[in-house]
């Protein structure tokens, strides 16, 4: 336990290098839900809402996270890949930047958010609804290097 303030960590000394992250999260609901999904509601096309809102996360993430620098980001994508047969939809957010400190708490935001967005409208049709597995797929970049993970979850 830290007997100090909080505070956000001094990244000024470090070199700017070229950063990247991914991140994937899962959610699941009946197959009749997520076909509803894909086909769009009444409010209209979920799977693009979920998208832009995963855009949006990744320019808010040091509003939502204290420890968080903001960053020059380069560029950000939301994939979504429906599976209306399995009742699944797997988000996946890919975050890069130039900048001193790394993009992937960007990245697991986006997925999350994106997530989010899609439990919203997927609640109408199946309460159930659940987000599974949010996880670093790979960061590259930075003093650390990178990073890939070797057991994935979905």
């Amino acid at each position: 336990m830290s007997d100090g303030p909080a505070r956000i960590v001094e990244v000024g000394a470090k070199e700017v290098t070229a950063r990247e992250a991914v991140a994937e999260c899962v959610i699941s609901m009946t197959p009749e839900a997520c076909a509803a999904l894909v086909a769009g509601t009444p409010k209209g096309k979920p799977l693009e809402a979920a998208k832009i809102a995963g855009l949006m996360a990744v320019k808010r993430t040091p509003d939502l996270l204290p420890y968080c620098h903001p960053i020059a980001l380069t560029g950000a994508s939301v994939v979504l890949e429906a599976d209306p047969d399995a009742g699944r939809i797997r988000v996946e957010a890919t975050v890069r930047a130039n900048d001193r400190t790394g993009v992937e708490m960007e990245s697991l935001t986006a997925a999350a958010v994106a997530a989010l967005c899609l439990y919203d409208t997927a609640k109408a049709f199946d309460r159930a609804a659940e987000i599974d597995g949010l996880h670093l797929v790979s960061k590259s970049g930075g003093k650390s290097g990178g990073y890939r993970r070797s057991n994935p979850a979905n």
